[in-house]
């Protein structure tokens, strides 16, 4: 057996697999590599099965999104490493071997996140996890290399090794045994921040996640759902909404969200003036789920919450405000 498992979840994407799955065959010697398909309509299975026979494909009975996707393939996949990798990544020669590394010599290291420069544009960090992972206290993610919608080139800053609090979904490492002790991504985020959400109750139950800078890949973003689409902003808000509510300190809890969804709200009046009234009404449609769903969640709360998850108290005043665009260290 080998020690990896490169996963790539796919629907209706057999365009993209054609693009980028003969990266991932190349450059992926020490891995066994899965396609985990969501009941696609297309060519994709039959093209996988032609061109790459010695690809294995698992076939969900449905569309479960990136969650219950992932949840449903990988009771599938024996590797003890699942490298979770979405079917809009190029990755580079060498790309496995230094995580492979940390995971070999850093037994308390349990997700491991590449580097994530975007394809279209290869000197720049790409939206989605960059170079690392984290949030504020309100629940706004942000990334070494890239702050909401300013992207930092790619000039070597972020060349090391360091822990992150959450790694992206694009490109997911992570032990098999702590992706099923923490029960495997939470089916109802459907998609945008179960990662996050995963991440957050490995690192309340002592895990670490950890950036690094010495594997690179590429990434598309916006592949199968662009920035521009209401669903998505709907997706964001209301999963950002139900992630708090089930990982924030108790002593945090209502007040923090009290200010979040005065945030959102906020967000909301800025949809307004922009004539943007789909992303209006997603956002509207956000808190009406996360209202009718907050018993629910509460119930999903686990025993321990850790303190100090958050790095820096709010990435909205820093950057909307003090035009704080790049990371820093010294947050």
């Amino acid at each position: 057996m080998k020690k990896i498992a490169v996963v790539i979840l796919n629907w209706n994407g057999v365009k993209l697999l054609e693009q980028f799955l003969p990266s991932v065959i190349q450059h992926s010697e020490e891995a066994e590599i899965y396609v985990a398909d969501n009941a696609s309509t297309d060519e994709s299975v039959a093209y996988v099965k032609e061109h790459f026979p010695a690809v294995k494909i698992i076939q969900n009975t449905g569309n479960y999104g990136y969650a219950k996707g992932y949840n449903e393939a990988l009771q599938y996949v024996e590797e003890p490493i699942y490298a979770l990798v979405n079917s809009d990544i190029e990755v580079t020669e060498n790309w496995l071997k230094p995580i492979l590394d940390l995971f070999e010599t850093e037994a308390e290291t349990a997700i491991i996140q590449p580097k994530i420069l975007d394809f279209k544009n290869k000197a720049y960090f790409e939206y989605a996890g960059a170079a690392g992972g984290f949030i504020d206290k309100y629940g706004f993610p942000f990334c070494r290399g890239r702050i909401f919608e300013t992207l930092e080139k790619d000039n070597g800053q972020y060349n090391d090794i360091t822990p992150i609090f959450w790694a992206s979904g694009a490109c997911f490492f992570i032990r098999k045994e702590v992706f099923h002790e923490l029960k495997g991504f939470d089916s109802d985020f459907f998609a945008h921040q179960e990662e996050i959400d995963l991440c957050w109750r490995a690192f309340n139950k002592g895990y670490i996640a950890k950036y690094c800078g010495t594997s690179t890949v590429y990434h598309v973003g916006g592949a199968t759902l662009d920035t521009g689409n209401p669903k998505k902003t709907y997706l964001n808000f209301r999963n950002s909404l139900w992630m708090l509510l089930k990982n924030l300190p108790k002593g945090q809890l209502f007040t923090t969200i009290f200010i979040r969804l005065s945030l959102d709200g906020i967000a909301g009046i800025r949809f307004l003036t922009q004539g943007k009234f789909k992303h209006l009404w997603a956002v509207l449609e956000s808190h009406f789920s996360f209202y009718r769903h907050i018993f629910r969640f509460l119930a999903k709360r686990d025993a321990i919450q850790k303190q100090n998850y958050f790095k820096i108290k709010s990435i909205v005043y820093r950057y909307f405000v003090k035009s704080g665009k790049i990371f820093d260290v010294n947050f």
